[in-house]
C-alpha cells in the first residue's frame, strides 16, 4: 500500500513540475488506452459480460469469469508485461489528472440533472449521480473526485445526447473506488485509485482502470473509445428487425424469468451517409405490461461480436427517445441464424422512463444484418 502511495506521490510531483497545463490539453492514457478493463489485484466477472478492447490485470494474475464473459477486438493480459506497462501508464495519467486546475467545485451536489460544458469539475470528497448527467460541447471533461463515485440504478452520462463515445474526452479521476449501479449507462475513462464495481447491466463507453484494487463485473458491456468516438468495424452494416419478447409481470430483467407479458419492437439502424460515427434509423418499442412506449432515432451503432467468417453477429445501437419526459435507449441484438427464431434482443431505457431487459430469445420476428 505504502509502495503504491509513494509511486503515485512521485509521479504527482513530476507532473507538478510539468505544470497544470493538462487542465485543457490532451490527456493520454498511453498503452492503457487499448484496455477496456484493467485491474491491479483481480478482475472478476459474473454473467454474459462483453469487453470490447483489451482485458488485463497487474501485478495480480487472476482473471475469472471469461467465459461466460467474452473479449472482442482485444486480448487478455493476466499479469504479463503488457498489463504492467498499462498500469504504469495509467498511474501517470491519474497523476496528471490530479494536477489539472479545478474550474468548478461541485462538492455536496448530485450530478444528476446537471448539464455541463467542457471543464475541470471537482468534489472534495464523494460524488453521487442519480438520474442523468448531460455533457454538451466538444472538448475535455475532467472530474476530480476526492473519495468515491456512486451512481444510482438507471443513471446515465450522456455526451451531446448520446450514451456512447461521441468525439469528446471524458475522464473520471477517483480518489478511492467507483461503483456503478444497476442499469447505469456511463461515458468516460474511469481511473480509480482503489477498485471499480460494475453492477448488473451497467455499461461503460470508455476504459475502467483500477490502480490498486479489483474490477468486479456482472453482465456488463465495456467498450474502449478514443477522441474520434466508437468506430464502425463494418462501415456498411445495417441491422433491421422486429417481433416480440417476453416481459414477465412483475418486471424482471432475468432472461430465464417466465411470464405472459409481451413487448413488441421494430428497428432499422445503419451508419449515416457520411460514415464515421454518425448513425441513422428508427427504433420503436412497446411494453404491453407496463405501457412503456419508446420511439426515437438511432444515433450510434457498433459491432461488438463477429462470426468466424468476419460477418457481424452482435450489434449494439443507441439513441434518444422522442416525447416527454426525455430518455435514451441502448439495444443489443444478436443474429443466431435463419429463420430467426433463436435471435436475441436486449434493451436498456433510462431517463424519464427506465427499463432493463437482458438478452431474450425473440418469440416472433427476425433480426437481419446487411452489409
Amino acid at each position: 500500500m505504502f509502495k503504491n502511495l509513494i509511486v503515485l506521490v512521485t509521479i504527482g510531483l513530476a507532473a507538478l513540475l510539468q505544470g497544470p497545463s493538462t487542465a485543457f490539453g490532451a490527456v493520454s492514457l498511453g498503452s492503457a488506452q487499448s484496455f477496456a478493463v484493467l485491474g491491479a489485484s483481480t478482475v472478476t466477472n459474473t454473467g454474459l459480460t462483453t469487453i470490447n478492447g483489451d482485458l488485463g490485470v497487474s501485478p495480480g494474475t487472476a482473471i475469472t469469469g471469461f467465459p461466460p464473459g467474452m473479449v472482442i477486438g482485444g486480448t487478455i493480459h493476466a499479469g504479463d508485461a503488457v498489463a504492467a506497462q498499462a498500469q504504469s501508464d495509467a498511474a501517470v495519467a491519474y497523476a496528471n489528472l490530479v494536477t489539472a486546475q479545478c474550474t468548478t467545485n461541485l462538492t455536496g451536489q448530485d450530478l444528476g440533472g446537471m448539464t455541463l460544458t467542457p471543464g475541470v469539475y471537482c468534489f472534495n470528497s464523494s460524488a453521487q449521480l442519480t438520474g442523468t448527467l448531460n455533457l454538451v460541447g466538444s472538448g475535455l471533461f475532467i472530474f476530480q473526485i476526492g473519495s468515491t463515485l456512486t451512481t444510482a440504478t438507471g443513471s446515465a452520462v450522456l455526451v451531446n445526447g448520446s450514451p456512447n463515445c461521441s468525439g469528446t474526452n471524458v475522464f473520471w479521476q477517483i480518489g478511492s473506488s467507483a461503483t456503478l449501479g444497476t442499469g447505469t449507462q456511463f461515458v468516460g475513462n474511469i481511473l480509480a485509485l482503489t477498485s471499480i464495481t460494475l453492477n448488473t447491466f451497467a455499461n461503460v463507453s470508455g476504459s475502467t482502470l483500477a490502480l490498486n484494487g479489483a474490477v468486479t463485473m456482472d453482465t456488463n458491456h465495456v467498450s474502449v473509445c478514443n477522441s474520434g468516438g466508437a468506430p464502425f468495424p463494418h462501415g456498411g452494416i445495417k441491422v433491421t428487425g422486429g417481433g416480440q419478447i417476453p416481459v414477465p409481470d412483475p418486471d424482471s430483467s432475468d432472461p430465464t424469468a417466465i411470464g405472459t407479458g409481451k413487448a413488441s419492437f421494430g428497428f432499422n439502424a445503419k451508419p449515416g451517409k457520411s460514415g464515421g460515427t454518425v448513425a441513422s434509423g428508427e427504433f420503436n418499442y412497446v411494453n404491453h405490461v407496463t405501457g412503456l412506449h419508446v420511439n426515437g432515432a438511432v444515433t450510434d451503432i457498433e459491432v461488438i461480436a463477429v462470426n468466424a467468417d468476419g460477418s457481424p453477429k452482435t450489434v449494439r445501437f443507441s439513441g434518444i427517445c422522442r416525447g416527454t419526459p426525455p430518455c435514451s435507449f441502448s439495444v443489443t441484438v444478436q443474429d443466431n441464424g435463419e429463420p430467426g427464431r433463436l435471435d436475441q434482443f436486449g434493451i436498456t431505457v433510462i431517463g424519464g422512463a427506465t427499463e432493463v431487459r437482458s438478452q431474450r430469445v425473440i418469440s416472433n420476428g427476425n433480426i437481419q444484418f446487411h452489409k
